[in-house]
């Protein structure tokens, strides 16, 4: 991603790529971090620390680095884009107070059409909450096999605003044996590890007699980083406060 992040930043005129940061043991350190995504020198070195003259952070790293350039962006008082997912409760906390003192825009997924996709399902669920027939959500999630957390940030995401509608307080990852009767107050998650595959999600609202679905798939990462950047030009000007995706696209 971060490759990405340099090579579609640097192909778009309202941005300027001034810094690169990886982890301190990172073997490519000090070389030149156009060259590493392909496009050629711009004379930008991979460094393990935050320099100065910087506007907005992009951070597509893990959850230790999140907290690492968290810390950098608030000393510096610099603007945050939180694009990593698999974030612990605690660090999320950590994330939303920062917001407090610095802009810090986080979403589970950087993706546009799954931010659309969300507004899309929290409408569904409002409207389909009381049909007498009842609605039955599962949610079917597919990665590529390096992805380390299982469900995904995303189809969480869309599980927590479809329960803020329709009431479920129970969650089931999987299901195997005999479990009985599916109960409508809960919502099912279905998580598929598959070769590079960078990201699909499905919503199912199971109706009798009908079914509706919400699907939304990448068929390349550049999606991601190309809502990222949407994302840092929104937030560079902004006061300090705690934003998604949804209010780049206003939502």
């Amino acid at each position: 991603m971060g490759q990405r992040l340099i090579a579609l930043g640097t192909a778009n005129k309202e941005l300027n790529i001034v810094a690169a940061i990886d982890r301190a043991a990172h073997p490519q350190l000090g070389q030149d971090a156009g060259l590493l995504a392909g496009v050629g020198p711009i004379g930008v070195p991979l460094t393990s620390s935050l320099p100065t003259g910087v506007d907005v952070v992009i951070d597509f790293s893990g959850p230790a680095g999140t907290m690492s350039i968290l810390k950098a962006c608030l000393a510096n008082k610099v603007p945050l884009v939180v694009a990593t997912t698999g974030l612990e409760p605690e660090q999320l906390a950590e994330v939303r107070a920062a917001a407090t003192y610095i802009p810090v825009l986080w979403s589970p997924s950087m993706s546009l059409a799954v931010n659309l996709a969300m507004k899309l399902s929290g409408i569904a669920a409002a409207a389909l909450k009381d049909h007498p027939s009842g609605a039955d959500v599962e949610i079917i999630e597919r990665h590529h096999r390096y992805k380390e957390d299982s469900p995904s940030g995303t189809a969480l995401k869309f599980g927590e605003i479809i329960a803020a509608e329709m009431g479920q307080k129970q969650a089931q990852h999987g299901r195997h044996g005999r479990p009985g009767a599916r109960p409508h107050g809960e919502i099912g998650y279905h998580a598929v590890r598959t070769g590079d595959d960078p990201g699909a999600h499905t919503i199912i609202f199971g109706l009798l007699g009908e079914t509706l679905e919400i699907a939304v798939r990448a068929t390349n990462r550049d999606c991601y980083a190309h809502g990222a950047l949407s994302a840092a030009k929104f937030l560079a000007d902004k006061p300090a406060s705690l934003y998604g995706i949804g209010d780049v696209l206003g939502l």
